[in-house]
């Protein structure tokens, strides 16, 4: 039985509008109306733009696909992002306002020449591990609707596992691809810093936050990431920079052929244990060891490592206040239109001394110097993707809605993302397992300085053993 358009990986999609098959007006309009039915349980978009896409996709078609490297395929951006005449903003703070200029991911995006259908949910300014906006609804997992999808990249996520686009666009501060992708059961991609030209580097406070793509198989997203990369070359960045001057793409090669023999250290412990009752799930206990047995019959090496926490907790803590200092809101009315998490975020991040600040970023370029010399040894580095599987949708304010009350349980749900990025690492999560329930169970694979090309080749060849692509949230396929 032939496969219906949206079962077709994005790779065979676009042959499918090369070879003839089908055309890209044909493939958009099947991923609308499947948005349109399916979308309303889900909250993955946050805007839909069919005529747009529309436009596009018959143009596409007119004029052929030429050298641009996705051209026609659907894909999904966020709705963090500016694309120029636009509404965009996941605030009551912008409400009504309408892009002047478009963000440089969006112009990378365009470049691909994929047809972007809309904008996927995300929390307000990125700043949660989950998707739950004020007087909106969250972004709801596939799997299973009651529990969330994850954030803040939690719309597109769930967007790619429900299969209402073959991949889309997230971006990372502390997990914000990684942990929906392993919530929703689909593989996340987190560049190294300075990868991704169009969002990398210095683009924010300590260079944490990088775009990165989001699929349902390895392959997908290394052609994704490629494409980003590949429009402007590679970004060149200073400062806390791991410039990336090693392994550098294409990747799809690499995520298509899974070839090599790697050296693997598995993480124990994370670097919050001081700081926050972190304990790990036996689903999520069980998905590393499951990955380990694979690992270790495929012939990899594998060893035990351990990464120091020492200030890391508190370093952290200071640069995700400081990060917020520069939401556009100053008076106590602009205040007052913020949700209350992100107005004491905002609060605590102004009233922070300068040397506390100054003291942080040096507590984390020293954080960057240790984690990338204890991890030397490893082409990767296995941990789980969080400490616990998808939450009940509301659990994060459980404990009560006070930031470090959040915050807290923001950690204890996922402890092993954040000082990647700020080790401006590359990792890469992948869901190897499933639970009993059919509740995705995801593991991350953490690279050297611009050592995407290995996660790739490793990932491929745990897709093999573990047949991921093959499991979908049947309620919506």
């Amino acid at each position: 039985m032939a496969s219906a358009l949206h079962q077709l990986t994005a790779q065979e999609q676009w042959d499918r509008i090369r070879s003839g098959d089908t055309t890209s007006l044909e493939l958009v309009q099947h991923h609308l109306d499947r948005i349109a039915r399916l979308d309303p349980e889900l909250g993955a978009f946050a805007r839909v733009d069919a005529e747009r896409a529309l436009a596009q996709a018959a143009a596409v078609d007119a004029a052929g696909q030429g050298t641009a490297p996705l051209a026609g395929v659907p894909i999904a951006e966020k709705e963090l992002v500016r694309r120029v005449g636009g509404a965009w903003g996941a605030t009551r703070l912008f409400a009504g306002a309408v892009a002047s200029a478009s963000d440089d991911v969006v112009r990378a995006t365009d470049l691909t020449g994929a047809v972007v259908l809309g904008a996927t949910t995300a929390p307000e300014f990125g700043l949660t591990g989950f998707t739950e906006p004020a007087g909106r609804p969250p972004a709801r997992n596939p799997w299973d609707p009651g529990t969330g999808a994850g954030g803040s990249s939690g719309g597109a996520a769930a967007a790619v596992a429900a299969g209402l686009v073959p991949f889309a666009i997230g971006s990372d501060g502390g997990g914000s691809i990684r942990i929906p992708a392993a919530w929703c059961g689909v593989v996340g991609v987190k560049p190294s810093r300075g990868r991704v030209p169009a969002q990398g580097g210095q683009g924010g406070l300590a260079g944490l936050v990088t775009a990165g793509p989001i699929a349902r198989t390895v392959a997908d997203a290394a052609m994704l990431l490629d494409a980003l990369v590949r429009p402007l070359g590679r970004a060149r960045s200073a400062g806390y920079a791991t410039v990336p001057s090693v392994d550098d793409g294409p990747f799809l090669a690499d995520a298509v052929r899974g070839e090599g023999r790697f050296s693997v250290g598995v993480l124990e412990g994370s670097v919050w244990d001081d700081a926050v009752d972190v304990v790990v799930d036996a689903e999520c206990a069980a998905a590393v060891a499951r990955t380990v047995e694979a690992l270790d019959a495929l012939g990899h090496g594998i060893e035990a490592v351990r990464l120091p926490g020492e200030d890391y907790p508190d370093l952290f803590r200071v640069l995700w206040q400081a990060g917020a200092v520069t939401i556009p809101a100053r008076t106590e009315a602009e205040l007052a239109l913020l949700e209350p998490y992100t107005r004491e975020i905002v609060e605590r991040g102004r009233a922070l001394p300068a040397e506390r600040v100054v003291t942080a970023l040096a507590a984390a370029a020293a954080f960057e110097r240790r984690a990338i010399a204890t991890f030397a040894s490893f082409d990767a580095v296995l941990s789980p993707t969080t400490a616990l599987p998808p939450r009940p949708i509301g659990w994060h304010h459980e404990g009560g809605s006070g930031a470090d009350e959040v915050f807290d349980r923001q950690v204890q749900a996922a402890p092993f993302t954040s000082f990647v990025n700020v080790a401006g690492l590359p990792a890469i999560t992948l869901p190897v397992g499933a639970s009993d329930e059919g509740r995705p169970a995801g593991v991350q694979l953490i690279g050297r300085p611009g050592g995407e090309r290995a996660l790739f080749a490793i990932a491929r060849q745990l897709e093999r053993r573990f047949g991921w692509p093959r499991r979908h949230p049947p309620e919506f396929w």
